[in-house]
């Protein structure tokens, strides 16, 4: 008996999130299975963190800029003259917990999780990967696990780099607005939690995992040459980005207000 046409969209998206939850399974149980792929793990932190820097820089700066801007002016605008100098605490939450996790996410997305679509697809294509398993070896231990793991660290490690480039371009543009720097400080640290800051670095923290998932999952089923490689990088990177972005709220509704750290 065949099903009617209209569920074979959602039958493919049935397949596929079951694809990348066995994918994501099985990485889970390789993580603690010897050998580890020690080298290609120190590479992968190199790829995704050192090498991801100037463009995160970037990214936090004129975020933390354009947020503060934008508080700025509605402070000065609908509160009054004078009332600026305490919008540091809403910036700087609004940076940690949203904003850099988020803008660090999408970039590194846009960066590595392409990247790897790119080198496994090349190597499912030119039938590296069925050498890795004619000699004995694991794919998904030997290509999965390293880059799952690189993300998971270093995309918090990104994100709370971000939060500081974002926190002293946001400070430095409000006092060359003339906010006064000492109120706008004295606010800041007084509003601001450890646990807000902690938040971000959780979800960076997911974000990273999902990067490194869909990625690899996209270059492991990579199909039909040259052409094939390049739609599996563009299907990387947009299922990522918006898995990012529908998580970010979900994770935002599902964790308390703060820590309490």
């Amino acid at each position: 008996m065949t099903l009617p046409t209209k569920s074979f969209p959602f039958r493919l998206i049935l397949q596929q999130v079951g694809e990348v939850g066995l994918l994501f399974g099985r990485t889970i149980v390789s993580v603690f299975r010897k050998p580890r792929e020690t080298k290609i793990f120190i590479q992968q932190l190199e790829e995704v963190g050192v090498r991801s820097l100037p463009v995160v820089s970037l990214t936090a700066a004129f975020g933390g800029l354009v947020f503060a801007l934008q508080t700025y002016f509605g402070f000065h605008r609908y509160i009054g003259i004078g009332s600026e100098a305490y919008g540091g605490p809403i910036v700087t939450l609004g940076l940690t917990k949203e904003i850099i996790p988020i803008l660090v996410g999408l970039m590194v997305a846009g960066r590595v999780g392409s990247a790897m679509a790119a080198e496994i697809g090349t190597m499912k294509i030119t039938e590296q990967i069925d050498a890795l398993y004619s000699l004995g070896a694991d794919p998904i231990r030997y290509l999965v696990v390293p880059r799952t793991l690189a993300c998971l660290i270093m995309v918090p490690i990104l994100t709370l780099y971000g939060d500081i480039i974002g926190i002293l371009c946001a400070y430095f543009f409000n006092v060359s607005m003339g906010v006064n720097r000492v109120v706008y400080m004295r606010n800041t640290l007084l509003y601001l939690e450890l646990g807000d800051v902690l938040g971000g670095l959780i979800k960076a923290g997911i974000f990273g995992v999902v990067i490194a998932i869909i990625g690899s999952w996209q270059g492991l089923k990579t199909e039909g040459g040259a052409e094939g490689v390049g739609r599996a990088t563009t299907k990387a990177v947009v299922i990522s980005s918006i898995i990012i972005l529908v998580l970010n709220f979900f994770l935002s509704k599902a964790m308390p207000e703060s820590l309490g750290i």
